[in-house]
This record gives structure tokens, C-alpha cells and sequence, in this order.
């Protein structure tokens, strides 16, 4: 079961959701850095769970503890950092009803079908959500060493049920537009519970996902990321383009079912002069004036600003009764699951894809750095 991805700068994260701990191993940091750990833990907190009412009433403090990688003076020593988050509040026993009969939507069936049983069920095991918390702590390291680099990373909610954000200003590769992807950018850095960037959308989101919870129901949305600060020529061409790297890394979180870059599949409606960013020179440099390709052409990165979205299908876990099967008797069941369980993943997994772009554009920087 491999659970690593990157080049120079590696991640593997590893435990189950009811196991002692979960945690990471990060091989590659730049040595010398000196770790903000106040800083790392908050990064942490805004996924942890239990902080609020749509989410899973399971409570977890997340504290990070870091076992390897750090010098007496709190710097990175080239050493492989390894960090682990205990698990503190499990409930193994609400699991009972699926270890045999798998619930629709979730891993339960396909890690049967390749385990044969032996899998870890409680809490969704290897597959849970869980493990997005080493990938934050891991995350939270690599914004660090870009922030040294002028490089930033944000995302919001763009959409939850069907209900959106205003988006980044990220298309316009214009000092204007740029300006107010900074404003934007700034203003999800408030500490606010739901990030999104207009607050009536928001709270229009709370209301919805809280009348979904009261129906027993989970809801879906799309989760968009912006980084600004990179230089162009970062990446390769073919299998290791940005695209590539940001994609895989990014389907790595659960729920994500779909990842499009700037104008994503609405260029397949468009035509060659309305999706094409012309040239322009601003300040002694050519630069495109405008964004549609996401700030990546051929795998490289143009210099405008990296946008990429995520959608995320409602959480499989659903509080009512399905249909499905018990895989020991090949028989029809009906399945209603108990347990501690979010209505959404979407607001959780904000700072997670910005932890996985963070990770997947400091691989870059450090792999295929412009030239």
C-alpha cells in the first residue's frame, strides 16, 4: 500500500484513522530552516475535527509532535522529518454494522475486494480522512520554505451545495486583478471558521449544510486554490508537468473526484482566440495579460498566478438506510450507519489542498526550478 508522492521533496504519511497515530515522513526539506511551530499548529487546527456544528462531533486536539528532522535550535538538519498526531477520541465499536457490509459510496467494498478482509474498517482505516492531518502538518512545513521564497498559497469554499464564493481574481493577469487576488487572498488569513471570501455566501453555505445535517444528508463543493509569488519556468514538460504533480497529489485527498486548471473544461466550449493569454511586456519582462491557462503551459509555470479547483463528492457516510450487501453471505442488506461523521468534507479540506499544492509546488521549485 504505497502512500507517498513527490520528487526531491517526498511525503509518506502512515496509520489508520483508529490507530494510536497517524502521521508523516517528509525527506527533502531544504536543511537550515528554522520551524515556526506555533505557526505549524495552527495550520493543523483549521482541519482538526469537532470545532464546529456541521462537522463530526469527534474532537480531536491534533497536536503535532515532531520525533525527527529538527536541530537543537528548531532548524531543519537535512535529516528526514517524521511528525506524529495521536488519536485521542476513537469509537471503534460504531463500526460493528460495516465491517461485513460495505456502505455505498465509501472504500469499504473495494478495500474488501483487495484485502480480503484483512483491512483496517473502524473509522474508514487507511482510507479515513483522517490522514489529511500528517499531509497538514507536512503542508504546513512547505509553506513555510516558500513564504522564504516570496511564494503563497491560499484557498476558500469556491462552492458548497450548489451555493458560490466569489471566485479569486486569478483569470486577470492584470496589476489590478493581481492587486485584488492579494486583498483576497489576505482576507481568508482571518481565522474565520468558514473561508470563503464573501461572508453573506458563506453563512448562506452554514444554513444549507445545516439543514442537510437535520435531513440525515451530506452535502458536496469545489475547493479553489491559488498560488502567487511563482516565477516562470518552474516545471517540466510531459509526465512531470505542474498539472501532472498538482493532480496526483491532490487526488490523494478523499472525496476529490474531479481537479480542472484556470478556465478548466470550459475551454472545450471556447475558441483559440478566446482561451489564448496574449503577450504582453510589463516592466522589462513579457508576461500574458490574461490567466485562462491557470498559470501553466506545457508543465511550466507562465509567472501569472497557479489556479486550481477541486471537487469533492458529498461524504459517503449518510445517517439513513441503503441498500447493499453482505459480502459473507452474498446476500441483499440494508445499511444504516452509526458513528460520528461530517456533513461535508469541503470546508475541512480547505487547508489540505492548500497543505498538498503547497508540498506539490515546493517539490517543483526544488526538482525543476526555472532555469
Amino acid at each position: 500500500m504505497p502512500s507517498s508522492f513527490g520528487t526531491t521533496l517526498r511525503v509518506s504519511v502512515f496509520g489508520q484513522s483508529h490507530s494510536p497515530a497517524v502521521g508523516c515522513v517528509v525527506e527533502g526539506l531544504p536543511s537550515g530552516m528554522r520551524v515556526d511551530l506555533e505557526a505549524l499548529e495552527a495550520f493543523v487546527t483549521r482541519r482538526a475535527p469537532g470545532n464546529d456544528p456541521w462537522g463530526t462531533p469527534r474532537k480531536e486536539p491534533d497536536h503535532p509532535r515532531i520525533v525527527s528532522g529538527l536541530n537543537t535550535r528548531g532548524e531543519t538538519c537535512g535529516a528526514p522529518l517524521a511528525a506524529i498526531i495521536e488519536n485521542t477520541n476513537t469509537r471503534s465499536q460504531d463500526y460493528g454494522n460495516v465491517l461485513d457490509v460495505p456502505r455505498p459510496g465509501h472504500a469499504d467494498f473495494t478495500a474488501w475486494a483487495k484485502w480480503h478482509g484483512a483491512q483496517d474498517v473502524p473509522g474508514g482505516g487507511h482510507f479515513s480522512g483522517r490522514l489529511t492531518g500528517p499531509l497538514c502538518v507536512a503542508g504546513a512545513l512547505a509553506l513555510q520554505w516558500l513564504a522564504t521564497r516570496g511564494v503563497s498559497v491560499r484557498a476558500h469554499v469556491a462552492e458548497l451545495a450548489g451555493i458560490p464564493d466569489e471566485p479569486f481574481s486569478a483569470l486577470d493577469n492584470s496589476p489590478e486583478a493581481n492587486a485584488l487576488l492579494s486583498e483576497q487572498m489576505a482576507s481568508l488569513a482571518d481565522g474565520h471558521r468558514m473561508p470563503t471570501i464573501n461572508e453573506a455566501a458563506g453563512q448562506r453555505m452554514v444554513d444549507t449544510v445545516m439543514a442537510a445535517r437535520a435531513e440525515k444528508d451530506t452535502v458536496g463543493g469545489i475547493v479553489e486554490c491559488a498560488c502567487t509569488g511563482l516565477p516562470a519556468g518552474v516545471g517540466s514538460p510531459m509526465f512531470d508537468g505542474m498539472e501532472n504533480v498538482l493532480a496526483r497529489a491532490l487526488f490523494g485527498i478523499p472525496a476529490v473526484k474531479g481537479v480542472e486548471f484556470g478556465r478548466g473544461f470550459d475551454v472545450a466550449r471556447m475558441r483559440g482566440t478566446q482561451n489564448n493569454d496574449p503577450f504582453e511586456v510589463r516592466d522589462g519582462t513579457c508576461v500574458p495579460r490574461t490567466n485562462n491557462a491557470g498559470g501553466i503551459l506545457g508543465g511550466i509555470t507562465t509567472g501569472a498566478p497557479l489556479l486550481v479547483r477541486c471537487a469533492l463528492k458529498p461524504i459517503s457516510s449518510v445517517m439513513v438506510e441503503q441498500d447493499s450487501v453482505d459480502l459473507t453471505t452474498m446476500e441483499p442488506a440494508r445499511l444504516k450507519v452509526h458513528g460520528r461523521h461530517d456533513t461535508t468534507a469541503v470546508i475541512r479540506a480547505v487547508p489540505v489542498v492548500e497543505a498538498v499544492c503547497a508540498l506539490a509546488v515546493a517539490d517543483a521549485l526544488l526538482t525543476w526550478p526555472a532555469e
